[in-house]
């Protein structure tokens, strides 16, 4: 496929690697320009592009950019991009962490709603909840024993169907997460966000999410990573997560 894949931080630019590993033509952009992506682009072999490069022509689009920043793509941008070419949003929102306050989000509105009404065109909710070292470090064969998943959410069908094998061959279990309104069960401090499950768990951790509870525990989140700073490994996030939605 030809996949255009705007953000090259650590869930775009490991998704750009993986994807371009098993052979896909992929485009990738950021917020710098072409100039700015083209040595990350040619370390992968991809093709360095500014937005509009990374929208037109393409069968897969990947908004993987710091959330608040979908705000600022041109209004015309997905204009000419044809309604069968699924849009994955892979963006969480942190506020007063990251991010500024987005009123409509927090009066619960799921955050790749918000998304795709920015965009104006249906989008798929995927790769938000797996850790960056999760990502780049932990997949595995499809069929391995704990293979961990990744959850999905989006409305239509086909597009989802495609972003699921994506999942797949990135090394992950995809778990359909059902329709986009419910893609808040996918967020940040929910019990299916970042605690490093196979797909077993993660549907009861979707199933376990209650509605208004996760913007609660994100701020006591936050708190535990300004109190211990960098000091947190990989293992201390999973755990942290992991112990904020308790499944047992």
């Amino acid at each position: 496929m030809k996949i255009g894949i705007i953000g090259t931080g650590n869930i775009g630019g490991t998704l750009a690697r993986k994807l371009r590993a098993a052979g896909h033509d992929v485009r990738v952009a950021n917020s710098r320009g072409v100039r700015g992506v083209t040595a990350f682009a040619n370390e992968i072999g991809a093709t360095p592009v500014d937005i509009r490069g990374a929208v037109e022509g393409v069968d897969l689009v990947v908004i993987s950019i710091p959330f608040p920043v979908v705000g600022e793509f041109p209004k015309d941008l997905f204009d000419t991009v044809p309604q069968d070419v699924p849009v994955i949003d892979t963006g969480n929102y942190y506020p007063g962490l990251r991010d500024p306050q987005i009123p409509e989000i927090d009066a619960g509105m799921p955050h790749s709603a918000w998304v795709s009404k920015q965009i104006g065109r249906p989008v798929i909710k995927a790769f938000n909840n797996i850790l960056a070292h999760s990502f780049a470090e932990l997949g595995r064969p499809e069929g391995s024993p704990g293979r961990l998943a990744i959850a999905v959410s989006g409305d239509d069908v086909k597009s989802k169907q495609i972003a699921m094998d994506i999942v797949n061959e990135t090394g992950f279990d995809p778990v359909d997460a059902g329709p986009l309104d419910e893609s808040w069960r996918q967020q940040p401090g929910t019990p299916a966000y970042c605690c490093d499950y196979d797909a077993e768990t993660t549907r009861k951790g979707l199933a376990a999410a209650v509605k208004g509870e996760a913007p609660k525990k994100v701020e006591h989140f936050i708190g535990l990573i300004r109190q211990r700073g960098l000091n947190m490994t990989h293992a201390d996030m999973v755990a942290t997560n992991r112990a904020l939605n308790p499944l047992n």
